[in-house]
């Protein structure tokens, strides 16, 4: 068993919570706090884990841990921290076994499973790395951390405080993002900074929306495009951590600030918090798939979902590509599966949120 401290260097972790959402709620709280209030999370000390996480990220330590399960297979190991910030834990679960008592335990078993069964039905792609992956888990790490991440080699989930943040585990999008940087990590890495960060925080929400909508059986217009939509506690004004389909609306709480997220390349932001923005400019690639898939129709990870997931798990996009590079390897992704009308259709989505410009070039 591992201290997560003793072992930052090596481990990286992408969280689901953005930092400038527990900034702000760290503000507020302070703001706020009255004599007679009990006082919420430390949420100083969640902020320092998280930025451990993104400095370990940034710097692209990304262990890769010896293949544990044949192709085809389904490994799933679930831990619990027992509310202490001890790596993996004890195992209470394993590939097989029955349900058991404690909710968090089974949730994060089933949506790993999910996650398991929409790659290999839909994309022929057995587990992370293509080779059957074992799949791990921590629920309860430490007390009240207000977040979900994935580590390099696991999900680790907090509880939450319990009253803005309620537990992660009950989200598939959220266990979908997080597995999606694995995935990512497995593939093309992308560098977490920049333009190219962002690309990296919008491909684990677009595989955070399509495996929650595959398991919902919806289409591109039947979606809500939320992630992280079950994760907030009563009276949070809040529909999720993030909107694809409207980013910058996801939340507007006295508490969390309003959504910063731009949806065009008019409002990027440009900062050097966060390695450049990776969490707020991600909106902007986010409603470029979510409008790809809207015009594209039917479910959005029959066509767009296909696309985005080529130019990922390829071997020719650069590590540092920024939005416009990506989006030129879409559409010619793109074309090179479906032809030119769909080339142009993921194209024009692109031009919609500024990342292209001038006219779409001829067939």
């Amino acid at each position: 068993m591992t201290s997560y401290r003793a072992a930052e260097a090596a481990l990286p972790r992408r969280c689901a919570v953005p930092p400038y959402m527990l900034e702000e709620l760290d503000r507020s709280a302070r703001t706020l706090a009255r004599a007679d209030q009990v006082r919420g999370p430390d949420l100083g000390h969640v902020l320092e884990l998280d930025e451990q996480v993104r400095a370990a990220r940034h710097r692209g330590l990304l262990p890769r841990r010896a293949i544990s399960a044949p192709s085809g297979t389904l490994d799933r190991t679930i831990s619990d921290a027992r509310n202490t910030e001890e790596l993996p834990g004890v195992t209470v679960r394993s590939e097989g076994q029955p349900p058991v008592q404690d909710a968090a335990v089974n949730e994060a078993y089933d949506g790993i499973g999910s996650v398991h069964t929409f790659l290999e039905e839909i994309y022929r792609q057995s587990s992370l790395d293509g080779t059957g992956l074992g799949l791990l888990a921590t629920v309860h790490f430490g007390r009240r951390y207000d977040n979900a991440f994935w580590d390099g080699t696991q999900i680790v989930f907090g509880d939450g405080d319990g009253e803005i943040f309620t537990g992660f585990t009950p989200s598939l999008s959220v266990i979908g993002h997080e597995l999606g940087h694995g995935l990512m990590q497995y593939s093309t890495d992308l560098d977490y900074e920049g333009q190219s960060g962002a690309l990296n925080e919008s491909f684990s929400d677009v595989l955070g929306a399509l495996v929650d909508q595959y398991a919902r059986g919806q289409t591109a217009p039947e979606a809500s495009w939320l992630i992280g939509a079950e994760v907030f506690g009563e009276g949070v004004q809040a529909r999720g951590l993030r909107s694809m389909a409207a980013p910058g609306t996801a939340y507007d709480d006295p508490r969390l600030g309003r959504d910063p997220q731009p949806a065009h390349m008019d409002g990027f932001v440009v900062t050097e918090a966060d390695y450049g923005g990776v969490h707020v400019n991600s909106g902007i690639p986010n409603k470029a798939f979510h409008l790809a898939a809207l015009a594209l129709g039917g479910h959005a990870w029959e066509r767009a979902g296909q696309v985005w997931f080529d130019v990922v798990i390829g071997e020719d996009l650069p590590r540092n590509v920024d939005f416009a590079g990506f989006a030129e390897a879409t559409a010619a992704a793109a074309r090179a599966r479906f032809g030119d009308g769909v080339a142009g259709t993921v194209g024009g989505a692109w031009r919609q949120v500024g990342v292209l410009t001038g006219d779409p070039e001829p067939a």
